[in-house]
């Protein structure tokens, strides 16, 4: 699929695409759908408006996205001290690892900062990456240019650099500016960190967004660089169990992350 987006040149349709075929644009046409089948047939009318409602309810549900991380994405668990451990041994014997964060958007202008920032999926996974790199003292490279619905402006990477250096005071050793995507953040940064004998990436990106990651990173490296997970924001935020179940802003947000993976992997895009 994304081959054929390429080749039709209409590449910058991917996320307006994204948001028709995502909750909850499918669920409310049904509705529509529905309600028109009420005056022909009202009980297929009746039922797809309830199907269509019971949608838009689990669509809303932490536990919807629990499931569907659990189960369809199978989303590997965080790096155990252990493993932390083991990598910075590594890095004191000098082997070629580098971390590698993976950009998740920014907002072109933050008004109380006067410049480019960080949107919070970003912010949070460039913090990991560089706490993960003060336990281990293993370099970080940023990967993030400017996405399909950013034009133009200040590449993400750019800003993860600033951020990383002014705010954190831990500066990045890499800087890859030019993907627009999951598949090119990949390709680029193999690219980038090839030349430099690196042999291994510590991949930080969100629990919900790394099966994609991992996937399309082996596809780039070909063997040559071993990929390995380092998942965050793995944390169920919900108060009590029996919100789980409960329509929320949060739970909306977490499901739709879950199928938005589920249909990247399926189109390969």
């Amino acid at each position: 699929m994304n081959s054929l987006l390429n080749l039709l040149g209409i590449e910058s349709w991917k996320p307006i695409l994204s948001a028709l075929v995502l909750p909850p644009v499918p669920l409310l046409l049904l509705v529509l759908i529905g309600a028109r089948l009420i005056l022909p047939r009202r009980g297929l009318g009746w039922l797809v408006i309830l199907l269509s409602t019971l949608g838009l309810w689990f669509s809303a549900c932490s536990g919807t996205a629990q499931f569907l991380n659990q189960v369809a994405l199978k989303v590997p668990p965080a790096l155990t001290r252990e493993q932390v451990a083991e990598l910075k041994a590594a890095a004191q014997a000098k082997q070629p690892i580098a971390i590698v964060v993976l950009g998740g958007g920014q907002e072109a202008l933050a008004p109380e900062y006067g410049v480019a920032n960080l949107n919070s999926f970003s912010l949070e996974r460039l913090r990991y990456g560089l706490w993960l790199s003060r336990e281990t003292g293993l370099p970080v490279a940023f990967s993030g240019g400017l996405g399909w619905s950013q034009p133009d402006g200040q590449p993400e990477a750019q800003t993860a650099a600033r951020i990383a250096a002014q705010d954190f005071g831990h500066p990045l050793k890499w800087v890859e500016d030019q993907s627009k995507d999951t598949r090119e953040n990949a390709a680029r940064s193999v690219a980038l960190l090839k030349p430099a004998g690196i042999t291994q990436i510590v991949l930080v990106t969100h629990g919900w967004h790394m099966p994609r990651s991992v996937a399309v990173f082996e596809d780039a490296a070909r063997g040559s660089i071993k990929i390995q997970p380092a998942p965050m924001g793995l944390a169920v935020r919900v108060d009590t169990k029996s919100l789980e179940w409960v329509p929320t802003a949060r739970g909306f947000t977490n499901v739709r992350n879950a199928l938005h993976e589920l249909l990247g992997s399926l189109v390969r895009a």
